[in-house]
């Protein structure tokens, strides 16, 4: 059943901030110029408590990472110097990254290798590994590696795959890898369309032989995907401009129960796939997300079915007309927590209805509300968010995309932010210094680990040291 605007409105008018602060009881919502501010040097704050974050960052004598004091880290792969258990090396431009549980305490993480085009087009592409290919004529995919103390393998998980950006873990163990990309057979030297979302299975090779796109999900250029674990809905992300993109739910048919490499076995047409459309508490609909313009905004949400998920002649977000779906620019990473999803939306500039540097939603499908919890004006200390998880300590973790310099940064449940690390690897010159985005943060099962890459050249690291639970700020 729809939630329809009278009673959405009727339910904001009765219970007030109670729907403000539904799903992850505020976590995040505050006046945007407190996410402006950072908390550096970890002084203590107003009532003599102590402060956010783990204080300033450090130079790193090697030029890769600036972080906390006590803090330190480890290369687990680097594009062209590590190499697989088959003697290629690692591919480059990591990106999206889930970390699972593996044997004997090993950790195993599926990093996404966004890697777009031609094979030709890349130094390092995903190797062709036999079984394991989609089309022997796209560069990207997906490894597997396995971290222990002593000892990192890395092995090949999907191939001739194109653009894998973000995806999202499963609640079965799995990770499913989302192609940033429209691409047909016969463009761009494709020799099959893409598009698509795949499975991949960290712990059993033989279950990702003979890769299928899984075309329930749609084709469209996929950024990132959460599965509700009480709903069985699947929640998709769409990066894409002209017109901006949008936001997707999956329903599964009736009588599915998922489960390692079941999505598979459905037909390409099965469940329902649709986008949302948002309106506010005065019933009025909201045509982009960028204009809310207040942390704290609630949106209702009803869903609109997609008319032909595989695109076959129109681009999924070009079959809805003006008015019928709400839309948003640089959808990027998702992350499921307290009971519903946390959802980015990088930035918006002349193609929006109002610019800004990046918004953190929370979409609490019980409530069906979309909340704003994460507003970065322009100009402030961290702009261009990215990847994000959701934190053992408390709060987010957020990847920054976003000009200049480049940080892994923390939002506490009270809304301040403060740096976690810096990219210190300049691929520019010293006049003019270029830094790499951050990618795939993540923590290890344990919360042990901070897991994050810095896409180019494509190096994944695992930080460590003296974590501890964030004030609420």
């Amino acid at each position: 059943m729809s939630l329809t605007r009278r009673d959405f409105a009727r339910s904001t008018a009765v219970t007030g901030a109670g729907v403000v602060l539904a799903g992850s009881v505020g976590a995040l919502a505050t006046a945007p110029q407190a996410l402006a501010a950072t908390d550096l040097d970890g002084a203590q704050d107003a009532h003599g408590h102590p402060g956010i974050g783990y204080g300033p960052l450090h130079p790193d004598p090697d030029g890769l990472l600036a972080l906390p004091a006590g803090f330190s880290y480890r290369v687990v792969t680097y594009s062209g110097r590590t190499r697989l258990e088959s003697g290629e090396p690692t591919p480059s431009n990591h990106d999206g990254t889930a970390a699972f549980a593996g044997p004997r305490g090993a950790v195993l993480l599926v990093n996404n290798h966004e890697l777009k085009g031609p094979r030709a087009n890349w130094e390092h592409p995903v190797p062709l590994a036999e079984g394991l290919v989609y089309d022997p004529a796209a560069s990207g995919g997906c490894t597997v590696v396995e971290v222990r103390r002593d000892h990192v393998a890395e092995w090949v998980g999907i191939a001739g795959t194109s653009t894998n950006c973000a995806g999202g873990n499963t609640p079965w163990g799995t990770w499913l890898t989302c192609e940033e990309t429209e691409d047909r057979a016969g463009q761009n030297g494709m020799t099959k369309d893409h598009g698509y979302v795949f499975e991949v299975d960290p712990a059993d090779r033989r279950a990702n032989r003979a890769p299928k796109p899984l075309k329930v999900l749609g084709r469209y250029a996929h950024e990132a995907v959460v599965a509700d674990p009480k709903r069985g809905h699947l929640l998709l992300t769409e990066d894409a401009s002209g017109p901006n993109g949008l936001f997707y739910r999956w329903t599964p048919p009736e009588g599915f129960h998922h489960g390692r490499g079941r999505l598979r076995s459905l037909a390409d047409d099965a469940g329902v796939l649709q986008a949302f459309r948002c309106f506010d508490s005065g019933g009025r609909f909201v045509d982009d997300l960028s204009r809310a313009t207040r942390t704290g905004t609630v949106y209702g949400v009803d869903w609109v079915d997609v008319p032909d998920r595989d695109a076959a002649t129109v681009p999924v977000r070009k079959q809805f007309t003006d008015g019928q779906v709400t839309r948003a620019r640089k959808l990027e990473g998702m992350w499921w927590g307290d009971g519903g999803v946390y959802v980015v939306s990088s930035y918006a500039r002349e193609e929006s209805p109002v610019q800004h540097d990046g918004q953190v939603w929370f979409y609490d499908p019980r409530r069906r509300t979309l909340t704003l919890k994460v507003l970065l004006g322009t100009g402030g200390a961290f702009d261009g968010p990215d990847n994000i998880t959701v934190s053992p300590y408390g709060g987010l973790v957020i990847a920054e995309d976003g000009e200049g310099a480049q940080h892994l940064f923390g939002a506490t449940d009270g809304g301040r932010t403060y740096p976690i690390a810096r990219n210190e690897l300049n691929l520019g010159t010293e006049s003019a210094p270029v830094y790499s985005e951050f990618t795939g943060v993540t923590f290890s099962p344990d919360g042990h680990s901070l897991f994050a890459n810095i896409q180019e050249p494509g190096i994944m690291l695992a930080i460590t040291g003296p974590w501890k639970r964030q004030r609420r700020g």
